[in-house]
């Protein structure tokens, strides 16, 4: 079976003699495409003083609003300056506490979710005495008795209305809310605004001859290598097809056209030996060391080495991969891949969760998908495109941490808040592949993607950084 982008072809390439013309051209990837271009950010590089759970979350909130509230009034202010309701001038109140009943207003606050089925650690505490009923972990979003709220430093206001119900809305973001207080109390919201997206840096435009191949990064994620002698012969093709050795003549051009690999989580299998010996043989301090699977660690260290041979590969980690499981997700350490290591000068990078990359002046930013995972447990639908795109209105690319997403309490900056708008953005460990294009007010214009597990679906993404295009290369049916 063989990547679908070049299935119409392969028989005929493969059952033809070898060429002996002097005219045949071995294709190679060469320096003058992004794989020596490429750029890396230190922003989600954690410093040693921010490795710790000694403070208070409640730090990192006020931290977020203080940073992300002039964005929403700017926002707000642009939209709503001057309104009137019935007769009424619509007026700004810095402060939720501040609404008067019967005074149409806007105020700006993080959104809290009060949500009867998201975990709560008081109940872990209560089990230890009563039964409880499971809890699924889809889906924590019931509409009828879910409550939305609107915090700053002064309290809350609870928010009601038609409006709402269009709105994607989730623990964590700041937001803007025009309404009114009725007479129970709550604030009828009529519209709302965010803070929208970033400033965007300029994106270089290359003029290329139409004929030109292109210059592709590979986008993949979910590989979960296990090391196991039947290991999935998918992973097998996708490594040959990356080094060129799969396929025909217009597969190994295709190949040498990808000039970067970003590995985006979940790369490694499970690290645990599975045996009823195992299982009932006595621990010693709690830990079996016997119980350790050294397999996946040594298959993926083998696998980076013949890939970094060929091409640049940045590893990034993944929620079931060997680092911390609290966001931002440090780089997995080279003393795991001590043959992958021998290219960290270059075409080896262990690099963040979240990261920035720029390639040839594209600015990049992946995640390896805990977020989208999180928040597609508060809404009712399942378009992981929009719950991204909400992420940059909302300059914010991890609102629910610390809430249901774990995350370090920093007390000095809140590093997921967006200062920049990327010209790409793409969330690995997905479902499904998809992609769109969104534009902001001032002209910005983000490619979004969602990379599907390999495991599951035996695809990867190619992206173009020219043009921003995206293609998939599938190698299971």
């Amino acid at each position: 079976m063989m990547p679908v982008a070049s299935s119409s072809t392969l028989h005929s390439e493969l059952l033809t003699a070898p060429s002996l013309s002097s005219d045949y051209i071995v294709p190679s990837r060469t320096d003058d495409k992004c794989g020596s271009d490429v750029k890396y950010n230190a922003d989600y590089v954690l410093k040693n003083k921010e490795k710790t759970y000694t403070q208070q979350y409640a730090g990192l909130y006020f931290l977020r609003l203080a940073v992300l509230k002039p964005r929403a009034v700017k926002a707000a202010s642009e939209a709503w300056d001057g309104m009137a309701i019935l007769n009424q001038e619509v007026k700004r109140v810095d402060r939720v506490l501040d609404v008067k009943q019967g005074e149409f207003c806007w105020a700006v606050g993080t959104v809290y979710m009060e949500m009867l089925l998201k975990p709560n650690i008081l109940d872990e505490i209560t089990k230890e005495f009563w039964t409880t009923v499971p809890i699924s972990s889809d889906k924590i979003a019931d509409s009828e008795h879910d409550s939305i709220m609107l915090e700053d430093e002064s309290g809350r206001l609870n928010l009601t209305g038609a409006a709402l119900k269009q709105e994607l809305l989730v623990t964590g973001c700041v937001i803007a809310v025009l309404g009114s207080e009725t007479t129970d109390g709550d604030f009828d919201v009529i519209d709302v605004r965010y803070p929208d997206l970033a400033p965007q840096i300029a994106r270089p435009i290359t003029q290329e001859p139409t004929s030109r191949q292109g210059k592709y990064i590979a986008l993949i994620s979910g590989l979960e290598i296990s090391g196991d002698v039947y290991e999935s012969y998918e992973t097998t093709m996708l490594m040959e097809y990356l080094m060129g050795e799969l396929g025909g003549s217009k597969d190994a051009i295709a190949a040498a056209n990808i000039m970067h690999v970003i590995l985006a989580g979940n790369t490694f299998g499970d690290s645990e030996t599975k045996s009823e010996d195992r299982t009932k043989a006595k621990k010693k301090y709690g830990y079996d060391s016997g119980a350790y699977n050294v397999t996946p660690t040594a298959t993926v260290d083998s696998m980076l080495a013949d890939l970094c041979a060929s091409v640049a590969v940045d590893l990034m980690p993944g929620d079931s991969d060997p680092t911390n499981l609290s966001l931002p997700q440090q780089a997995i350490t080279p003393a795991l891949v001590p043959r992958a290591r021998e290219f960290s000068k270059s075409t080896f990078k262990s690099v963040t969760n979240p990261h920035w990359w720029d390639c040839d002046g594209v600015r990049i930013l992946g995640t390896a998908g805990q977020p989208i995972d999180d928040i597609f447990k508060y809404v009712d639908g399942d378009d992981r495109l929009r719950m991204m795109e909400y992420t940059l209105r909302w300059q914010h690319c991890a609102p629910t941490a610390p809430d249901t997403l774990w995350s370090y309490p920093f007390q000095d900056h809140d590093p997921f808040v967006l200062s920049e708008c990327p010209h790409v953005y793409f969330a690995g460990n997905q479902p499904s592949f998809s992609t769109k294009t969104i534009e902001g007010r001032d002209g910005q214009c983000v490619c979004l993607i969602t990379v599907p597990k390999f495991a599951s679906t035996g695809e990867i993404v190619l992206l173009d950084v020219d043009s921003l295009q995206c293609k998939v290369v599938k190698f299971k049916k």
